[in-house]
C-alpha cells in the first residue's frame, strides 16, 4: 500500500474500503472491502435489558473526543482475551491525524479517573465507520456504543458501519449486508444534507457527552 494520508483514507472509505494490518508488528497496511458488510441499523438499534439495567448501576462517566490517541492505543493493546490485533503504529498515527482533521471521533468511559473503555471511528457525511472498541470493566465498551448511537441519531446520521458481524454486536441488532446494498446506502449517506458529520461535536456537547457526565 502506498503511503497514506487523511485525504486518501477518506476517499477509500467513500468507496467502500478500509485499511488494516495483519498484526500489530506488521508495518504494512492492506485494503479490505468485505463482500458482506456489518451494519448496525440506527432506527432498530437494540439495548439489551440487562445492559439497560446495568447502565443505571455503574458509576461510570462518559466523554467524547477527550483522549482519542489513548483510546486507539487501548483498542490495540494485547490482553489475555485478545492475543492479536490489526492496529499497528501506522494505524495509530494515521487515525490520530484524521482525528486532528475532525474526521475521527472517540467515546471514552471512565471510572475514578481511569479510562476503562471506549471506541473510535471515522465520520464522513452521514456515515460513521466504527473501527474498534475496548473494555477493562463490565459493560464499558457497550455503554460507549450506546452513547455513540445516541449522538448519531441526534445528528441524523444514516449509516453505522461495523465492517464485520460478531457475537458482541449481534445483541444490538447488527446485520450482514451484501456489498451492493451497502454501497447504495453509503452513497446516499455521503450525500446527506445538512452534513451530519459537521454536527457530531455540537450534538455531543448538547447531550452532555463531551463533558464529564454521569450515566445515572
Amino acid at each position: 500500500m502506498d503511503e497514506l494520508n487523511p485525504e486518501t483514507l477518506l476517499n477509500a472509505y467513500a468507496n467502500g474500503y478500509f485499511p488494516m494490518a495483519l498484526n500489530k508488528d506488521d508495518p504494512e497496511l492492506y485494503w479490505f472491502s468485505p463482500e458482506e458488510r456489518g451494519v448496525l441499523p440506527l432506527d432498530t438499534f437494540n439495548i439489551p435489558r440487562g445492559l439497560a439495567r446495568a447502565m443505571k448501576k455503574h458509576d461510570y462517566t462518559i466523554t467524547v473526543d477527550t483522549t482519542f490517541e489513548e483510546v486507539i492505543r487501548s483498542c490495540g493493546t494485547l490482553t489475555e482475551e485478545r492475543d492479536e490485533t490489526w492496529i499497528n503504529e501506522k494505524i495509530v498515527q494515521l487515525y490520530t491525524a484524521l482525528f486532528a482533521a475532525g474526521h475521527a471521533h472517540s467515546i471514552e468511559v471512565w471510572q475514578g479517573g481511569e479510562l476503562i473503555g471506549g471506541l473510535y471511528g471515522v465520520s464522513l457525511g452521514g456515515a460513521f465507520f466504527g473501527e474498534s472498541m475496548f473494555s477493562k470493566a463490565p459493560d464499558a465498551s457497550k455503554i460507549a456504543l450506546v452513547r455513540l448511537v445516541e449522538i448519531l441519531r441526534a445528528a441524523d446520521y444514516q449509516l453505522l458501519d461495523t465492517q464485520y458481524v460478531n457475537d458482541h454486536l449481534k445483541q444490538f441488532g447488527v446485520e450482514a449486508w451484501p456489498k451492493e446494498r451497502y454501497m447504495i446506502k453509503l452513497e446516499n449517506a455521503l450525500k446527506a444534507s445538512p452534513n451530519p458529520s459537521t454536527r457530531f461535536s455540537t450534538v455531543s456537547v448538547r447531550s452532555g457527552a463531551a463533558s464529564s457526565s454521569s450515566l445515572s
